[in-house]
């Protein structure tokens, strides 16, 4: 997949770039950091301009996201509403996330760009739980413009050590996986834990 997503751009350029971003945050399973990274190489190589480039990546990122955002929002809320019972997703458990989003998870969604796996969440939750548009905007959309930057700017700056180096991206990016998901595991232990002592 990796691969044939780095052609993709070599052929397409800005177009695939967004196309890529687009489908990579929705859930389609495409290497977004490595694909940045190298988009930011071929700006180093000239076979890019840096302007379009991080234009047609902030523009596909946002666009991903705010795709999960409606999905969740439309789709994952009435689904909810009708089959939560099922598991054991009450309309009052619902509200508290929402809660929890407006105080603090806003956050997660600027943060979560940089959490494979996160990232493909956070816009669905948010849009599940009812948060308002513009608060899932400000954060989201903030939140892609660090996250195209940062990489595309690694790639630039990298120059040919980007192989390299986005195999390490990537080594870590699984790492950060599992540790998302073995602290997810332990918060649901402590609350079942907690819910079963009251």
């Amino acid at each position: 997949m990796e691969q044939s997503a780095l052609s993709w751009i070599s052929q397409y350029g800005y177009a695939g770039i967004f196309c890529l971003l687009m489908f990579g945050i929705i859930g389609v399973p495409i290497p977004d950091e490595t694909l940045l990274t190298f988009s930011g190489y071929l700006v180093y190589k000239g076979q890019l301009h840096i302007a379009p480039t991080m234009i047609c990546a902030f523009l596909g990122s946002i666009c991903g996201i705010t795709v999960s955002y409606l999905l969740g929002r439309t789709g994952g809320h009435a689904l909810i509403l009708r089959y939560g019972h099922w598991l054991h997703i009450s309309r009052e458990r619902t509200d508290r996330v929402h809660e929890w989003l407006e105080r603090r998870g806003r956050w997660g969604l600027l943060i979560g760009y940089f959490i494979p796996g996160v990232r493909h969440l956070t816009a669905l939750v948010a849009g599940t739980s009812r948060m308002r548009y513009s608060i899932f905007a400000a954060f989201a959309y903030s939140g892609g413009l660090l996250w195209t930057t940062t990489f595309i700017a690694a790639g630039f700056f990298l120059g040919e050590e980007w192989i390299r180096i986005s195999g390490a991206i990537q080594q870590r990016s699984l790492v950060a996986i599992a540790s998302v998901a073995c602290l997810l595991v332990v918060y649901t232990y402590i609350q079942l834990r907690a819910r079963r002592r009251n």
